[in-house]
């Protein structure tokens, strides 16, 4: 979690901040700048670059267009805290210094935010560029899948106030790379509601020696890291059992989250009636 408290912005201000963070990408970060469409707030937080490149484009940004933010590496989660805690728009789309963001993105963050009060996150497919090509075909929240690993990108649309109330990304972490993933999980288990667009509404640069990398070769201790918190402790379960009956079904036919709450739902009345729970079911301990 957050190491201190996340203020509320300075002033009311534009209806939606772009927060940008950068770690020695100078080479990309114009590209990814002048991706974001006028009208937005746009954060940029420099992550302790070394690279010489890098620090020079971060001198070179225009004050006057884009708010700058430099700071020791404290790592993704608190340079996206960082820039979130300053930012004035109501609305929060997260880019990293790599990818670029459609003009879409926006516009749709906008309108189903501004439309309907029951949505708190908006998300889309992306396109992947660089050393892939094709679309990322994201699809409708599903929890079963999520809980599974991620499948939604850092750039999406959101409330600030659901930002708020789940205490940020946690800059904790063991290590990089799953930020994203916990907290979607997070703002999932906390009753948010997330609305697909099927649209591409950024694109997602596909390049070696990226964070990804690392974050593969430690895989299993951020997995353990992030189903041994409280709030999420209860999916640990549920998840070893989705991934034991996928792997009976071969991947053949995922499991929906309607199966998944199925499952739960065998286990409690099996324990309700004293019997033993049937295989691949599920409940919390009590």
């Amino acid at each position: 979690m957050p190491s201190h408290p996340i203020a509320a912005p300075a002033e009311a201000g534009l209806a939606v901040s772009v927060v940008v963070t950068c770690y020695n990408l100078g080479g990309f970060l114009m590209e990814a700048l002048h991706s974001i469409p006028p009208g937005c707030e746009v954060i940029v937080v420099d992550d302790g670059s070394t690279d010489p490149e890098t620090v020079a484009v971060l001198d070179a940004l225009d004050t006057e267009q884009y708010v700058v933010l430099r700071q020791p590496n404290l790592g993704l989660a608190r340079a996206r805290n960082n820039g979130i805690r300053i930012a004035k728009g109501i609305c929060i789309i997260p880019l990293d210094a790599d990818n670029r963001l459609r003009p879409a993105m926006v516009d749709r963050t906008l309108e189903i935010l501004g439309a309907r009060a029951d949505v708190d996150i908006v998300h889309g497919d992306g396109e992947y560029f660089g050393e892939r090509q094709g679309r990322w075909m994201v699809g409708p929240f599903d929890f079963a899948l999520m809980i599974e690993r991620n499948r939604i990108d850092a750039c999406a649309g959101f409330r600030r106030s659901l930002w708020e109330r789940v205490g940020g990304y946690d800059e904790n972490m063991p290590v990089m790379g799953y930020e994203d993933w916990d907290f979607w999980l997070r703002c999932s288990v906390a009753g948010a509601a997330f609305h697909y667009v099927p649209e591409i509404l950024f694109d997602y640069r596909v390049r070696g020696g990226s964070m990804l990398t690392e974050t593969m070769r430690n895989r299993d201790q951020l997995v353990a890291y992030i189903f041994a918190k409280r709030e999420l402790r209860f999916l640990a379960p549920l998840r070893t059992d989705y991934l034991r009956a996928m792997e009976r079904e071969q991947r053949s036919r995922p499991l929906t989250g309607r199966a998944l709450l199925g499952m739960a739902w065998s286990r409690l009345t099996a324990r309700l009636r004293g019997q033993p729970a049937p295989p691949g079911a599920y409940i919390a301990d009590q």
